[in-house]
């Protein structure tokens, strides 16, 4: 039997019954399967000290999560009171009365904070990616025994009801998955990371591929991996907020270029941890919090530089004399200072991909000062099929051409494109109503159901940051055959230009192409008078704007150049 069949078949169910961290019946899920697999090889192949699995990870089984829904009908609660109507009714709802034992059992043993995450059947999924369709949740575990056990119970509750939201409703719908296929595992683990005064959080997280589908340069070798760093908790990392991508072939390469503002522009300045006075996630500033981060990290000259007048500096530089400083999680040094997370994050990247037969998507935390490196989860990488080479067509009028870029491009093409959806930078940043500008994306989006249309906006589509993108969940854009994010410096919407979140996964597994156009920028065009001299119908938000036309979309990944034509009457 060779390594993918010996995953394909592994039971992980007696590696948790032996440890007695099974709670109820059932299958233990995607994430569940992974974490057991990666014991047992890395035991049997004594690498155990090369990174850490968490002390102790319970399972509450797939049984529990079907009680729960027949007993009280979740699924057809989403149907008629949506998915927040849902929610809220279903933390009303108990679990049986064994669950909870088991629960107040987990409590006792774990004396710090909690992560409550989930392990649905689907997220083993080899040919599809499940990752981030459904919740995390992180329970402080502080308080009497009650509320210990009653916040616990509260985070699995929120984990099943996930199951049912609409991004997860949407995927599984594109992908024409059975209502019922899908059953929830819920995985609760010590969240990894210390106490560092009133908050906790691991020093960074890491989110690691060990196959790089987009490249930034051909000299990135596909098969080398990824890892996507931040600072504290990992939200920032799986998420299309800003981190550190460090292609394994060359850490040193940033996509964004070298120069100093760019740097600045596309770096970490925000943290997320958890807060053990109020029991909340919260994001802290890194300007407000510098001492605390200081005085709690050794290495942090390692991950902060300040940014002053055009230029990078050193933290521990003098910035009297600046006309203004401002610091950056830029990670400028962590390849030199901490090789040894790198060295490790590639080597484990290697074996897990040689031990399951498939490429790997890993998530981690890293603790500098020990150089521990403690796995959190692990899964296959779903596939993707790369295109051939591709001729732009040459000669085509300025006036055609509606958007061009240069960066982050992978080859493909898509023609015979009915309608462009659109949402102007300035109206959306004015108008403030980010959430009704999303919302009326998604309507865009249902109506367009069974046709493939281009979609233009300003930064980060599916930013949880409104003022870095248009927050649209994957539901909104199901139907996109073409992604464009607008660069707008002038106001920091800055479009994604590195590889390695799973918003990328989800692109090229639905053949959905992306191109982003830097507006000012060299070789790159965003023609404002293209999209002002042309007819649009409304979008349903002053904002949105939609164009019926014939649009075609070439990327050459060999020359790294992307464009978007109107076709319309042009022969190319």
């Amino acid at each position: 039997m060779d390594h993918r069949e010996a995953y394909r078949y592994y039971d992980p169910l007696p590696y948790f019954q032996e440890r007695g961290w099974l709670i109820g019946g059932g299958a233990v899920g995607g994430k569940g399967k992974g974490l057991a697999f990666a014991h047992d090889v890395l035991k049997q192949d004594g690498l155990s000290d090369d990174i850490g699995l968490p002390e102790m990870t319970f399972v509450v089984g797939t049984d529990v999560f079907d009680l729960f829904d027949k007993e009280h009908g979740i699924m057809d609660l989403s149907s008629s009171l949506g998915f927040e109507g849902m929610m809220k009714e279903a933390l009303t709802k108990p679990l049986p009365d064994s669950v909870m034992a088991e629960l107040e059992r987990v409590v006792a043993s774990v004396p710090g904070p909690l992560a409550v995450r989930s392990s649905s059947l689907l997220e083993d999924d080899i040919e599809l990616s499940f990752a981030g369709k459904y919740a995390t949740f992180f329970v402080a575990n502080v308080g009497d025994q009650a509320k210990k056990l009653a916040d616990l119970a509260d985070g699995v509750k929120k984990v099943f009801a996930s199951t049912y939201n609409s991004a997860a409703k949407e995927y599984r719908k594109k992908h024409s998955i059975p209502k019922g296929r899908e059953k929830m595992a819920v995985l609760i683990q010590p969240l990894q990371g210390k106490r560092r005064g009133d908050l906790f959080y691991p020093e960074m997280a890491v989110t690691a591929f060990s196959c790089v589908y987009r490249r930034p340069s051909p000299r990135i070798d596909k098969n080398d991996g990824v890892m996507r760093v931040c600072f504290g908790m990992g939200t920032h990392s799986v998420g299309r907020s800003f981190a550190r991508t460090l292609y394994l072939t060359n850490p040193g390469l940033r996509p964004e270029g070298t120069n100093p503002e760019q740097v600045y522009l596309y770096s970490q300045k925000e943290f997320d941890c958890l807060d053990l006075s109020t029991g909340e996630l919260v994001t802290k500033n890194l300007w407000s919090s510098l001492d605390h981060v200081r005085s709690h990290h050794r290495n942090a000259s390692s991950f902060i530089e300040w940014y002053g007048d055009g230029m990078l500096y050193w933290l521990n530089s003098d910035t009297s004399g600046l006309t203004s400083a401002m610091p950056c999680f830029s990670f400028s040094d962590l390849p030199k200072r901490c090789k040894s997370f790198l060295d490790k994050t590639k080597r484990m990247l290697s074996f897990f991909q040689g031990a399951m037969g498939f490429p790997v998507d890993m998530e981690a935390v890293y603790d500098s000062e020990e150089d521990r490196l403690t796995l959190v989860q692990i899964r296959p990488l779903a596939s993707y099929v790369e295109f051939g080479k591709v001729d732009i067509p040459k000669d085509v009028p300025l006036e055609r051409q509606i958007l061009k870029g240069n960066r982050m491009v992978t080859s493909h093409v898509l023609k015979g494109i009915k309608w462009l959806v659109y949402v102007d930078p300035d109206h959306y940043s004015q108008s403030r109503d980010f959430v009704s500008v999303a919302r009326a994306v998604g309507e865009v989006n249902g109506k367009l159901e069974g046709e493939r249309y281009i979609l233009v906006g300003p930064g980060r589509w599916g930013s949880t940051n409104p003022s870095l993108g248009v927050p649209v969940d994957y539901s909104e854009i199901s139907n996109c055959g073409c992604m464009v994010e607008v660069g707008i410096p002038k106001r920091g919407m800055i479009p994604e230009l590195s590889y390695g979140t799973h918003f990328f996964l989800d692109l090229d597994l639905d053949d959905i192409l992306y191109l982003p156009v830097i507006e000012g920028e060299h070789e790159n065009i965003f023609s404002r008078e293209w999209l002002e001299r042309h007819p649009s119908s409304d979008g349903g938000h002053g904002a949105v704007r939609v164009y019926e036309g014939l649009f075609d979309v070439y990327l050459d990944g060999e020359t790294e150049t992307g464009v978007v034509l109107d076709v319309a009457h042009l022969e190319c």
